[in-house]
């Protein structure tokens, strides 16, 4: 039997997806991904749509992973620009410009060609903790204008920011009329069914053991074998496979989330009026939106430290009840966690590893539109229209040695920084 999907809101609101089988036996095709979250998906999708033959194989089942688990906030951007700017110049700053909501443009485009139903709602804000971060939103808000960039965006401040979230903990924010959020299990079952209809083979419960890279690359799993022309790596931050490249680049770390019982209709909406979904400026965020059902979904404490919370709900409700003190009665039904992969410098991993050999990983938490955006990266690299791939290999990255032993700890260390800067407004 296939692993179950974690216990949560979205596992049990899961549209009806059918049982997929293990592969066994041997089978040829054009290009094999591996791993069956948003980045492998997407990029099965797109390339059966550009006529391509693909067989996808998934350790456990269709986004079982990051993809089924996260916070389903559809934000723009990516992380790691900062360094992605540095690093490439204006070359950089052009390609995060232009790619800016190309993942919601996708997941957009994906919805309205295949009838996904996935809750998927525009709207999103960025709320700041202290007047530091609301004067970064300012700017950000100003650079946007200055781009011409701006008629989505509204600048809120700390008196009108209650028509937006019904509390007093923030003093300001910005809202984004294009990001968006969504049912995440939802979006990936349906973009797997949408994929199998153009003929792409999902298997689950087959977990790869080896690649033999050559011509054809040959992929090794336990009950056989698959020869493909071209490969993509898409495992994230559960990525297993090429550890002699791909170790040590990128650390998981632990996000804890949960969904309190139904609130009903009027005191849901009083909460979040305009149901946008909400993430907080700091390193260590909290994050929050409403669900379908008239639900708070709640996410934070984010752990670098491969330390899984006792009792998640525990640690979550104090943060929730800061923000939102007048749902204090609330029962807390779900509450799960995820793994996030992070590079040291948040620059996403893509590239190759050897002709026809791709991998894209460590979107840092901004996954859903990310992924997105990768898949059509690696699609059009492996169609070789390979311009914005080449620009991810130029990026350098820190390689921590022995990253299994010390990497977290390192990690954990570090954040320990970020969370003292959060709490001192710095």
């Amino acid at each position: 039997m296939p692993a179950a999907h974690a216990p949560s809101w979205y596992a049990s609101t899961a549209r009806a997806s059918p049982s997929r089988p293990a592969f066994e036996g041997a089978a040829e095709t054009e290009v094999c991904v591996i791993g069956g979250g948003f980045t492998g998906i997407a990029a099965a999708l797109t390339l059966a749509e550009r006529g391509r033959s693909v067989i996808l194989v998934e350790a456990h089942r269709v986004g079982w992973g990051a993809s089924g688990r996260n916070g389903g906030q559809v934000l723009p951007g990516w992380s790691g620009e900062g360094e992605f700017a540095r690093q490439l110049g204006a070359r950089g700053v052009e390609f995060l410009e232009r790619t800016r909501y190309a993942g919601n443009e996708i997941i957009e485009r994906n919805i309205r060609r295949y009838g996904l139903d996935c809750d998927y709602v525009r709207g999103a804000m960025t709320v700041a903790n202290n007047q530091r971060q609301y004067g970064a939103l300012i700017k950000e808000y100003e650079d946007a204008k200055t781009r011409h960039e701006a008629d989505h965006l509204t600048l809120v401040d700390r008196d009108g920011l209650r028509s937006y979230v019904d509390t007093a903990v923030y003093a300001g924010g910005l809202v984004d009329a294009r990001a968006a959020h969504c049912h995440p299990l939802n979006l990936v079952l349906g973009e797997a069914q949408a994929a199998e209809g153009l003929g792409v083979q999902i298997f689950e419960s087959s977990k790869v053991t080896d690649i033999i890279e050559g011509a054809p690359h040959v992929i090794c799993l336990d009950t056989g074998e698959i020869r493909a022309t071209s490969v993509i790596l898409a495992g994230n931050a559960y990525h297993h496979l090429a550890q002699a490249r791909l170790g040590g680049y990128m650390l998981p770390a632990q996000t804890f989330m949960m969904a309190t019982a139904p609130l009903g209709e009027d005191r849901a909406r009083a909460l979040i009026p305009g149901n946008h979904a909400v993430a907080d400026a700091n390193w260590v965020l909290d994050y929050f939106r409403r669900t379908s059902d008239h639900r708070l979904l709640f996410g934070g404490r984010c752990t670098y430290s491969n330390r899984v919370a006792a009792d998640i709900a525990e640690e979550l409700r104090p943060r929730m009840l800061r923000i939102f003190p007048q749902i204090a009665d609330a029962n807390i039904d779900y509450a799960w966690t995820g793994t996030i992969g992070i590079p040291l410098n948040r620059v996403p991993l893509i590239g190759r590893l050897a002709p026809n050999c791709f991998f894209a990983q460590g979107y840092s938490g901004h996954g859903l539109n990310c992924s997105h955006i990768a898949a059509e990266i690696l699609a059009d690299a492996l169609d070789l229209h390979d311009t914005d791939a080449g620009l991810f290999e130029e990026i350098s990255h820190f390689r921590i040695p022995a990253a299994n032993v010390i990497g977290n700890p390192m990690l954990a260390m570090g954040m320990t920084w970020f969370r003292l800067k959060d709490a001192l407004g710095v």
